[in-house]
């Protein structure tokens, strides 16, 4: 009897909720959520700027930690020779993350060209170049690399390992989920053996292969450096590479999982007289169904605890060194980002199972399907609200959805997600479906029907045999009935009549429901009808097939497995032909196979969203290089011009100071240049910096003139960050001066 009324109305309204949360989840997090990769925020000399002289030391300030060694930051000279000491400088000092290398003095005039390469602390390689004058601007021959890092053939392999990774552990983990929680006679099916199975070879192999690509990946991007020893010794030195090793570690636990799973797990949900070992106890003595239901229990609970340990393990393998181990809240973002990775495992992975099981498998009980609903129900609700947390962290502002290219990545993937669950929605339905066919139907037809279904079971039970062990038996079958006939036809057509007179007996007398053919498990040819191969007792020989050899003649073997492979096509579609017969069962098989498509192009989205750079250090980054004197903890760099009033009274004046933090001794740099850009000389030039806020300054600083239109300033002492007004007064003549104002902030 199908149920109607308020609680049918209260099931879609709170189906229509969690679509709604999901895709708020989705719009604000990503499948594998991610942090900031590190960027480049300023520099010492600034890009661009142009020197007196040549300065001591070459710095960079990063957005986040990275990780560089001595040959990180290269100095070019105009001739593109190195002229760098070859030694990295660390220079980070509480939440600055700051490296340099120091210069020879006595370096000439012209365009030096820095280029730098680092690995962020999300695992990501990134890199850059700019350039900077001493004295005046030249021609350079300095050859820059045009391949980012991270980039060209070693980047994508590296990438395409990443994204295998990523699917291959949705596959372990979710497939094994879906046996133990939801239906433990998939342990049986051998299609679901093999999906697990793989999803661990899969996994164990791209994790392999990203340690072998981890030194070219973030090195000299030469392929051939993956069977660099030395790099691999480093390798395994840095976070990433210990990620790796504990991975593989752990798959080494995850085997022994997988082995039990289909293993002891799978011999105790055989059906009964199933197996050999049940047939052994048999013999023995009659077993105790409280004794096999305990064990069941036992190895169910064993399995689940160890399954959540090893899936937990692996996945904290992500986090631990990629975008959860950075950025805001790294504490929290961590055990986050493994629920979120487990949940997508659990609803994708079981997904998967579901599928194979559906069509390369015994028949599914709808009440695996309803398990498997609620788990992927609680899987969605779990990704909303590991979403909503890493869109805060990532993401910042609605602006930066459509005005950073990962906004626009994470929008695709918003449209993906609403597709899935939309599809999971109809999977559902058809579920239902399947379940009110079942009660609605008529006693009669179902006895009628019997047979039929488990003639149907028995079919789908034969065409998962491989054909070459059906095409080789039934060779031998042919064979040994040939040469019998040969001696006596009826006493060797005895025993095929009784063999197909109980099968037929038994598949009458089965009912459509018989949980012992709904949980048959794929266990291959023995598992198929003895008649099923027999060609007197087929009941729809080949088409074109010769009749039966004259006894007196000798069988051909190739003529004999030409007739089984035909009757085996034959047996195949005939099973393919009832089984799509059912229309609710056709109907989630298709709407599953419509959601792992989907699934899969949102899991190669996913993986190009986190190798992209987040929204909000996009948005940081632009606004930094937007205006001047915007962020802190950089060298501070300002354009004034002024006009005095007098003759020659017009010029610019360009003030640096380095490297613009409070508590530091800064540096002031200062240079004087006339409308035509040639430096100029001054009678006089005063500099002073006041806090209105808190009511400091002005505090005077004194430059020194170290040459036509230069002035420097060591030791400059700013007592607290926050905005600083910089007052500059030029003299040009006796009686004209001008004083210029701007702000500077001070980190």
């Amino acid at each position: 009897m199908v149920t109607t009324g308020p609680p049918a109305r209260r099931s879609a309204v709170l189906r229509m909720l969690v679509v709604a949360v999901a895709l708020a989840g989705a719009l604000f997090g990503g499948a594998v959520p991610a942090s900031a990769h590190a960027a480049l925020t300023g520099s010492t000399p600034a890009q661009g700027s142009v020197v007196d002289r040549a300065p001591e030391q070459v710095s960079l300030t990063f957005s986040e930690g990275v990780a560089m060694g001595d040959d990180s930051i290269r100095v070019l000279d105009p001739h593109g020779k190195r002229v760098d000491r070859g030694k990295l400088r660390n220079l980070c000092s509480g939440a600055t993350v700051k490296y340099g290398t120091g210069l020879p003095p006595g370096l000439g005039n012209g365009t030096y060209t820095v280029a730098w390469q680092a690995v962020s602390a999300d695992s990501h390689p990134v890199s850059g170049a700019f350039t900077f004058s001493v004295g005046a601007p030249s021609k350079s021959s300095a050859a820059i690399p045009q391949q980012e890092a991270g980039g060209g053939l070693v980047g994508a392999l590296y990438g395409i390992a990443r994204c295998l990774a990523y699917a291959g552990f949705v596959l372990m983990a979710g497939g094994a989920a879906f046996v133990v929680a939801c239906r433990p006679a998939a342990a049986l099916v051998r299609s679901v053996q093999r999906l697990v199975v793989q999803g661990w070879a899969l996994l164990t192999g791209t994790t392999v292969a990203m340690l072998l690509l981890r030194t070219p990946y973030t090195g000299s991007g030469d392929l051939a450096d993956v069977f660099d020893l030395g790099g691999l010794q480093q390798v395994l030195l840095t976070k990433p590479g210990a990620a790796l090793v504990s991975r593989l570690l752990l798959l080494a636990a995850a085997a022994l999982f997988v082995a039990v799973l289909f293993g002891a797990f799978a011999r105790a949900h055989e059906p009964a007289g199933a197996g050999g070992a049940t047939d052994a106890e048999g013999e023995a003595g009659a077993v105790d169904p409280a004794e096999e239901a305990r064990r069941r229990k036992d190895l169910t609970f064993g399995l689940g605890i160890g399954g959540v340990i090893v899936a937990t393990g692996l996945a904290a393998t992500w986090a631990m060194a990629e975008h959860a181990s950075t950025g805001l809240q790294p504490a929290v973002a961590m055990p986050v980002d493994v629920l979120h990775l487990l949940a997508v495992a659990a609803w994708l992975g079981g997904l998967a199972a579901l599928l194979v099981s559906l069509y390369w498998g015994p028949p599914v009980e709808r009440t695996a399907v309803r398990r498997f609903s609620r788990i992927a129900f609680g899987s969605v609700v779990v990704l909303a609200a590991t979403g909503v947390y890493q869109s805060w962290r990532q993401v910042g502002t609605w602006s930066a959805l459509t005005g950073t290219a990962y906004g626009r990545l994470l929008l695709l993937k918003v449209g993906l997600v609403a597709v899935l669950v939309g599809i999971a929605w109809v999977s559902r339905r058809w579920t239902a479906r399947l379940g009110e066919a079942r009660v609605a139907e008529d006693p009669a037809a179902a006895a009628g029907a019997g047979g039929t279904a488990a003639a149907t079971d028995a079919a789908d039970a034969a065409d998962a045999a491989d054909a070459a062990q059906e095409a080789g038996a039934a060779a031998e079958r042919q064979s040994a009935k040939a040469a019998g006939k040969a001696t006596g036809k009826v006493a060797a057509g005895a025993p095929a009549a009784s063999s197909t007179a109980t099968a037929t007996a038994t598949a009458t007398a089965a009912s459509p429901g018989d949980p012992a053919l709904e949980e048959a498990p794929d266990t291959g040819p023995e598992a198929a009808p003895e008649t099923a191969l027999n060609p007197e007792t087929d009941p729809e020989p080949g088409p074109g097939t010769d009749p039966e050899p004259d006894p007196g003649t000798d069988p051909d073997p190739a003529r004999a497995a030409q007739l089984a492979r035909q009757q085996a096509a034959l047996r195949t579609a005939r099973t393919k032909r009832l089984r799509d017969a059912d229309p609710e069962r056709l109907g989630l098989r298709r709407s599953v196979l419509a959601e792992a498509s989907v699934a899969v192009v949102l899991l190669l989205v996913t993986t190009v969203l986190t190798a992209t750079e987040p929204a909000r250090t996009e948005a940081a980054v632009q606004a930094a290089s937007g205006g001047q004197s915007t962020a802190s903890n950089q060298p501070q760099v300002l354009t004034v011009p002024f006009d005095t009033g007098g003759p020659h009274g017009k010029g610019t004046a360009r003030v640096d100071l380095d490297p613009g933090r409070s508590g530091n001794a800064n540096e002031l740099r200062l240079r004087l240049s006339d409308p035509s850009g040639k430096a100029m000389d001054v009678p006089e030039v005063k500099v002073s910096f006041t806090q209105k806020a808190k009511k400091l300054g002005p505090l005077p600083v004194v430059p020194r003139h170290t040459g036509t239109g230069h002035w420097r300033a060591s030791g400059v002492q700013l007592p607290v960050p926050g905005q600083w007004q910089l007052s500059l007064l030029v003299r040009t003549s006796d009686i004209d001066q001008v004083t210029e104002i701007r702000n500077v902030k001070i980190g």
